[in-house]
């Protein structure tokens, strides 16, 4: 898991959900993996899991960023547009 943003509205992570663990013996079954990333909506305790092509779009889009560094407020408007995919209550696990 890789922390990308945090700000008093949101917060976006980048998720490896299959990345082997240092200790843990090479499965001997292949898996695929599956990234995704989780933006979550502080302002209504609310986020969204982007995997598939969803995940592949946010990744274009942070790619694109790399290249033209935005504002907060272009970030910011860009997470406002996902965040009406946010469905799923923040829980404590």
């Amino acid at each position: 898991m890789h922390m990308l943003y945090d700000s008093d509205s949101f917060v976006v992570v980048q998720i490896h959900a299959n990345a082997p663990e240092e200790s843990a013996p090479a499965p001997s079954v292949p898996q695929l993996a599956r990234h995704g990333f989780e933006i979550v909506d502080k302002r209504s305790g609310k986020e969204v899991y982007l995997d598939g092509s969803w995940a592949e779009m946010f990744q274009q889009r942070l790619s694109a960023w790399e290249q033209n560094t935005p504002t907060q407020e272009e970030i910011e408007d860009t997470l406002e547009g996902y965040s009406g995919l946010a469905t799923t209550p923040i829980s404590l696990h």
